[in-house]
């Protein structure tokens, strides 16, 4: 009887729930990569991180070498190369923006280091005009940021004293005299910015326009250079030293997996936190000195924090629960008005068994015994039997008893009536 009535109901659900399904986003992927830079450079080696950080919610993070930021921009806009993410240098993106691409972060100041030969103090870029430049490997963001920054001081990149050069074979000519001033960015824990610091004869550039250029330039930021930060014992450097610096970005394609934003960004913070020589804890990461626009889901993070359910339960069971929210909508739809309609149902269903009897009962009551025959009596008496018969085989809930017996007591008023009519007729069957 249950499974005849609220048989529809569950039915009705369940069609529901199939409907709903399709609206359900898909599960974040498992397997997921990234564009770095050369593995000696820190966007490889914080890559590595990100992927011990993810491993622990099992996703996997495959880390593809390349040759810089601009190589990242380009495998994130070709469909073909298969690049989810990217780690991309402030001020490379230029005017992209119809690659369908999104910042999620601000991870770190990447300084712009200018080490140069001179016995005089440089502190402005057109004093290095017709100067032999090293201003990075070809594809990297180094190049790109210093392309720009002389061109802003009228001084031609494309000249032939400017050369593209990785870092490498730039701090060898620079040290051998090949050339008299040589751009990086990198981190000031960079084996190579220690040494240029520590060589004789090469002195590092400071920007004493840093404001200018962060006002020409939002993806700048005008970072100091404590005197002594690098070594205090020699004093390395001898003065604070303003420099330049962009930040390094996290980039990603806009229909990137939004649990997946959170879920790195989560990471992020734990990885860029803790502060640098150049930045207080909890600086990074931030959505400031950003390229390209910010992604939606990175905005909400920014602002909110991580989802609620991600704060409390592993990632894989909140993604499920987040998925399966709009499951609700016809489980409410359908569930809250079948609730209220399957009890007073069920009641009918039940009543229904017992109701069906008193029509039957009803004739018999009302067919005025007293003024029929004997054979007539007799055939009422049978019907009342049959009825009685079928009576004590229904089975009804304990609650509804009281309904069956209140059955039982008005066929036996039914039968003595239909008795009396026999024994005043002088049947035998009285």
């Amino acid at each position: 009887m249950k499974l005849k009535t609220f048989g529809p109901a569950i039915l009705v659900t369940l069609i529901g729930f199939i409907v709903a399904w399709q609206f359900v986003n898909p599960a974040p992927p498992r397997h997921i990569r990234i564009a770095t830079g050369s593995e000696q450079g820190a966007y490889y080696l914080f890559a590595q991180r990100y992927r011990e950080r993810l491993a622990e919610e099992g996703i996997e993070l495959q880390i593809l070498v390349t040759s810089g930021s601009v190589e990242n921009l380009q495998l994130l806009g070709d469909a073909g190369a298969a690049v989810d993410l990217a780690f991309v240098q402030g001020g490379t993106a230029g005017d992209r923006r119809d690659d369908d691409l999104a910042a999620l972060a601000s991870l770190y100041y990447e300084p712009l280091w200018v080490f140069y030969r001179d016995d005089e103090n440089i502190d402005r870029l057109p004093q290095l005009a017709d100067r032999r430049l090293a201003i990075g490997a070809p594809g990297s963001g180094t190049q790109a940021v210093v392309r720009t920054l002389l061109e802003d001081n009228f001084i031609d990149s494309q000249a032939d004293t400017v050369m593209a050069m990785d870092d490498e074979e730039a701090e060898q000519a620079l040290l051998a005299g090949e050339i008299d001033a040589a751009f990086f960015v990198a981190s000031p824990s960079a084996p190579l910015v220690r040494r240029l610091l520590h060589s004789d004869g090469i002195r590092l550039m400071h920007f004493a326009r840093a404001t200018a250029y962060t006002r020409l330039h939002s993806y700048l930021s005008g970072v100091t250079l404590p005197e002594g930060a690098i070594d205090l014992q020699a004093n390395i450097p001898p003065r604070d030293i303003t420099l330049l610096a962009p930040t390094a970005n996290l980039v990603a394609h806009e229909d990137f997996h939004p649990a997946l934003v959170s879920l790195l960004l989560q990471a992020a913070d734990r990885v860029h936190g803790s502060g640098s020589l150049f930045d207080a804890p909890g600086t990074f990461p931030n959505a400031r000195n950003l390229d390209l626009p910010l992604d939606a889901d990175a905005r909400r993070f920014f602002q909110h924090g991580p989802p609620l359910l991600q704060r409390y339960l592993p990632f894989w069971t909140a993604n499920l629960i987040d998925r399966l929210k709009i499951m609700l909508i016809p489980l409410l739809t359908l569930l809250v008005p079948l609730f209220k309609v399957m009890p007073p149902a069920y009641r009918w269903q039940v009543r229904k068994k017992i109701y069906r009897w008193y029509g039957q009962l009803r004739a018999l009551d009302v067919a005025h015994p007293e003024h029929e025959g004997a054979a007539r009596l007799q055939d009422m008496l049978r019907q009342l039997e049959t009825i009685e018969a079928d009576v004590r085989e229904v089975n009804v809930p304990l609650s509804y008893t009281d309904e069956l017996y209140e059955l039982r007591l008005h066929i036996s008023l039914v039968r003595e009536k239909l008795l009396k009519a026999v024994a005043g007729s002088g049947s035998p069957g009285a």
